[in-house]
């Protein structure tokens, strides 16, 4: 099953997005409200300050998980055996942020948070009662107060043809949180893995949206709701030389949401960021 691109404007949007989140795990769609304009400047003005030496005056704290994180410190993928290749930068709106780049930031913070809150809404509108029985309160409540949803700036650099052996820009991964909401990324590379275990390209329009399924909303729906693995592959030919930007928010619940008999959403962040090596 191919993921969908739904019309955010149509009348059956709801339904058409959340049944291909529930077959795929991804969702696409097209005539979305975050302008693209927002999108392209902050593409072009947060890749002048990852070329920078600028960064280094950000450098992420351990504690907050705020700031900047160099490709040497970059996650490695649960189950990997190298570090992905990239730098990233995480962004909250209580966290510390580059003066010159923040108004951008936090207006896309901002609509890019309100369309996720409205989209799990449709997910919590489409799940099957039996299902939707489970949830320990409504998804659409999850959210509210949390400290956690986190917009992250991401830089996979030019490729040197250095990188280590099996090296990938992003290794195959599942997301943490509830919803990912990504606008489609300068250069392409996303792809998904279907249930056939078959990888497939995500399609990346400029302008589109992609979002998917995080292994928290996975854990509240008992699986109903699949978190799909994904990567970002490597690129060839002319490709390599180019870096490539990505924007990704990831909606978050309070610490206290109880997702399931095994877990509250703070203590599946713990046990992932320490998976991840980026906390002690």
């Amino acid at each position: 099953m191919d993921v969908q691109v739904v019309d955010y404007r149509a009348p059956d949007a709801a339904e058409r997005f959340t049944s291909s989140l529930h077959e795929t795990g991804f969702g696409v769609l097209k005539n979305h409200p975050i302008p693209q304009n927002l999108v392209e400047r902050i593409y072009a003005t947060w890749l002048d300050f990852f070329n920078s030496d600028a960064k280094h005056d950000f450098a992420f704290s351990k504690e907050t998980q705020d700031g900047y994180f160099s490709t040497a410190i970059s996650e490695t993928a649960k189950g990997a055996a190298q570090k992905d290749i990239k730098e990233y930068f995480h962004v909250y709106p209580w966290g510390r942020i580059p003066e010159s780049l923040k108004a951008d930031a936090l207006a896309y913070y901002e609509q890019a948070n309100a369309l996720a809150a409205e989209l799990l809404g449709w997910v919590e509108r489409y799940t099957p009662p039996e299902i939707a029985r489970h949830y320990r309160e409504p998804l659409s409540q999850m959210i509210q107060g949390s400290r956690h949803t986190l917009l992250r700036v991401l830089r996979y650099p030019p490729l040197t043809g250095n990188e280590p052996e099996g090296a990938l820009r992003a290794a195959a991964h599942g997301d943490i949180n509830l919803l990912t909401i990504l606008p489609a990324a300068n250069e392409p590379g996303l792809q998904i893995q279907g249930t056939d275990q078959k990888w497939r390209d995500v399609p990346c329009d400029f302008g589109t949206l992609a979002i998917n399924i995080g292994d928290m909303l996975e854990e509240a729906s008992q699986g109903y709701y699949p978190s799909t693995l994904h990567r970002v592959l490597n690129p060839t030919g002319e490709g390599a030389k180019r870096s490539r930007v990505s924007l990704p928010l990831f909606l978050h619940p309070r610490n206290d949401v109880v997702l399931s008999d095994r877990y509250t959403a703070g203590s599946y962040l713990e046990e992932r960021l320490r998976e991840l090596g980026v906390k002690g």
